[in-house]
């Protein structure tokens, strides 16, 4: 067992609505090929994209699995972003499916959010969801160099991590992703939202072995520093979730968000091909 500080966080509830999507009148956008597409498939509710499904091959761009929570208040929907954390139970509070629970699972532009396929039915834009943030502050208490971002306390408490004999963190991952792969929104906050794979080149991931990653998969970046904002330091391990679909455009791909950062090798990753989270919070499909 590794020992936290989970008894000595605060839980807090926070709410938002189901964002609806948007379209700006200048609509078109080039994909890696130069040709121009209308990018669908952000915000509102998804019924047919869930974690544990492909990231890849979704006729959308960067497909937000489920429904995508925001607060039209920009300091409340900051702390909203800044207080969730993956596997954070939501439940519905307005609406057809008032009383409903679900599962946070990232964060993108808005949160997102797991429910079964029988709430996604009863959703709609607009209704109110709340949030019963728990774990920012979370602290290994055998690894205080291990950084906690954004994974909740039932997150880290099923994920399987284990103590190497060389007395490194082992923690499982479905697979492990250079740093060079990372794209978009290595400039962005880790705090507030999730960095892109790059995946214009489709034969260097299938060479890598990430071509084939499911949303919620748990993955590790290599030689990465994502403690207080996105950077390259060999020997560092960021371990994320995936948790958008991939996209067409030149320098995205699958969004992963940062949920662990060692920044000295504290972190050894070990592959399990169950490394996802719809296993290791044991989520009905």
């Amino acid at each position: 067992m590794i020992r936290t500080n989970i008894d000595d966080l605060v839980i807090m509830a926070v709410t938002g609505q189901i964002s609806p999507p948007t379209l700006q009148r200048a609509a078109y956008r080039p994909n890696t090929e130069g040709q121009s597409m209308v990018l669908i498939g952000m915000a509102g509710v998804v019924y047919n994209a869930r974690v544990g499904d492909p990231a890849y091959g979704w006729t959308g761009d960067h497909v937000e699995p489920g429904a995508s929570i925001a607060h039209d208040n920009f300091d409340v929907d900051h702390a909203m972003h800044y207080l969730a954390c993956v596997g954070n139970e939501a439940v519905v509070t307005s609406g057809l499916a008032a009383g409903a629970k679900g599962v946070v699972t990232g964060e993108h532009a808005r949160l997102l959010v797991d429910f079964a396929p029988d709430v996604l039915e009863q959703l709609c834009v607009g209704d109110t969801i709340l949030l019963k943030t728990h774990g920012r502050g979370m602290k290994f208490l055998d690894f205080p160099t291990v950084q906690v971002k954004k994974a909740g306390p039932n997150l880290i408490q099923n994920w399987g991590m284990t103590v190497s004999p060389e007395g490194k963190l082992r923690v499982p991952v479905v697979a492990t992703i250079p740093a060079h792969i990372m794209g978009s929104g290595a400039e962005l906050t880790p705090e507030f939202v999730d960095q892109d794979l790059m995946t214009g080149d489709r034969a260097a991931l299938a060479e890598l072995g990430i071509d084939d990653l499911k949303l919620g998969d748990l993955v590790a970046v290599m030689d990465t520093d994502h403690r207080y904002g996105r950077g390259y330091k060999p020997g560092g391990v960021t371990i994320g979730i995936i948790m958008h679909g991939d996209s067409v455009m030149t320098g995205h791909g699958p969004g992963c968000q940062d949920l662990l950062v060692a920044a000295d090798g504290e972190i050894e990753p070990v592959i399990d091909e169950k490394a996802n989270l719809v296993n290791i919070l044991g989520m009905k499909k």
